[in-house]
């Protein structure tokens, strides 16, 4: 039988959305900061040669650079000041997420409460302007060497520095205040409105690609299920759980005797989310990123990164699927879902797994639970990654469409909505305690009690 809350979150209606004062304000703030971003997206980077840009932005566009243009929400094809999106940003807290897993001073910051995750995220802050930093100027000198500069040189580079860099920390700011004063995770919703940004022009360049005779309907209607199926499959597994059970025994306060309880401990089959698939992505182009805008001029060394590592390449699978299987494992033990805390909580709450004894054997029981729920969950994501890449390089889809998308689309979007339900879940809560009190009032002509002095 359902609990009252659970009945209540089922009967909750979206009529209600306009009764919600404070949600609607969170809203309204999160759509305006998001617009700010959109239009910053537009703004250009000082010095850079339009024309010969958008040329090579077309070349490059069923490539690396149709990557990095869904990624930043086309700011890299504009050369806006957004250029580098908040992806240093992401690479630095997973990077310091790791580092807090290995390095002991790091993880008893983690347990020092609000100062340990300040001095926390004052390192991710620190990290995000090296990362930017090192991305912008390498961007700086690829730009100088693929001629798409006016006029190169140590300004030049000094400028762009200072703009991509700015903007970098600037929309980390912009995430930051949608997460603590909005609805949803800032971060998560600035890629989001980035990847959905580019999607009509994709749409319109491949349906262009099917007026013209280049695509056939077979391959058009093909990628348009592709597309519905991948969606389905993203958010089956995304809700898949592995429920374990838990029983609480009997116990007693005072002279009453309470019942022991039982409940569930669920495990997603993801338990890392779409994290892993985000860091490979990462990982891949950053090496790359300074090769293709230098064009002809590169060395033999980032040529053979090219050749070899390219989208679609046999090698570029082989280590986009081994770094999502290697993170999806790391991230999970040592970040998202640590066995050692769990076993730890389950014992001092007197809860126990039927047949498994408290503490190191509930570790490891959990250890062999989860170890075994990530061979479908990192398979799962190495799937939705590379089946998109595979059919694209054999299909010659005019545009990026990668799995990396599909799965922060369909995440950030499900992650939004449950935060949404959960504030008019409050909200009606609030206005059932509201009503309560209004029963409980007395008469106004009713006499008042003697204070208690």
């Amino acid at each position: 039988m359902a609990s009252a809350a659970e009945q209540m979150a089922a009967n909750i209606s979206w009529g209600a959305l306009g009764k919600a004062t404070d949600l609607r304000q969170r809203i309204f703030f999160t759509l305006g900061l998001l617009i700010v971003y959109r239009l910053g997206t537009y703004i250009p980077v000082p010095g850079i040669d339009g024309g010969a840009l958008r040329e090579f932005m077309q070349e490059a566009a069923a490539g690396l650079g149709g990557i990095l243009t869904m990624f930043t929400g086309g700011a890299l094809g504009r050369m806006g000041i957004f250029a580098l999106g908040i992806m240093p940003y992401i690479s630095a807290s997973i990077i310091v997420q790791l580092l807090a897993a290995m390095v002991p001073s790091l993880e008893q910051l983690k347990k020092e409460g609000e100062q340990g995750r300040k001095k926390i995220n004052q390192y991710t802050r620190y990290g995000t302007v090296f990362l930017a930093t090192f991305q912008a100027y390498g961007l700086a000198r690829s730009i100088e060497a693929g001629d798409l500069a006016h006029d190169p040189g140590l300004f030049f580079q000094a400028s762009t520095v200072i703009t991509l860099v700015g903007g970098t920390m600037f929309l980390m700011w912009l995430g930051e205040q949608i997460t603590s004063r909005g609805i949803g995770n800032g971060i998560s919703l600035i890629i989001f409105v980035g990847i959905v940004a580019e999607i009509p022009a994709a749409l319109a360049q491949f349906f262009s690609q099917g007026r013209s005779g280049s695509l056939s309907p077979a391959v058009i209607i093909g990628v348009m299920v592709m597309v519905v199926a991948v969606i389905a499959f993203v958010v089956f597994m995304e809700r898949a759980l592995r429920k374990i059970h838990i029983q609480y025994p009997r116990r007693q306060v005072g002279m009453k005797i309470y019942d022991g309880g039982s409940s569930h401990l669920p495990i997603k089959v993801n338990p890392a989310g779409v994290i892993p698939a985000i860091f490979a992505s990462s990982l891949l182009l950053l090496p790359t990123t300074i090769s293709t805008f230098s064009g002809q001029q590169t060395g033999p060394v980032m040529s053979t990164i090219l050749a070899y590592f390219g989208p679609g390449q046999p090698l570029y699978l082989l280590f986009f699927t081994a770094m999502i299987v290697f993170f999806a494992y790391f991230y999970t033990q040592n970040v998202s879902f640590k066995t050692d805390e769990v076993a730890d909580n389950l014992k001092n709450q007197n809860g126990f797994i039927p047949g498994i004894r408290p503490g190191r054997k509930t570790e490891e029981y959990l250890d062999y639970v989860v170890i075994r729920l990530l061979v479908l969950g990192s398979a799962y994501l190495a799937a939705v990654c590379l089946l998109p890449e595979i059919l694209r390089s054999q299909l010659a889809i005019p545009f990026y469409f990668g799995g990396t998308s599909v799965l922060i689309v369909v995440s950030v979007t499900m992650d939004t909505i449950n935060q949404l339900q959960s504030h008019l879940l409050a909200h009606q809560y609030e206005g059932l305690i509201e009503k309560s009190q209004l029963r409980g009032r007395k008469k106004p002509g009713a006499k008042k009690a003697p204070a208690r002095r």
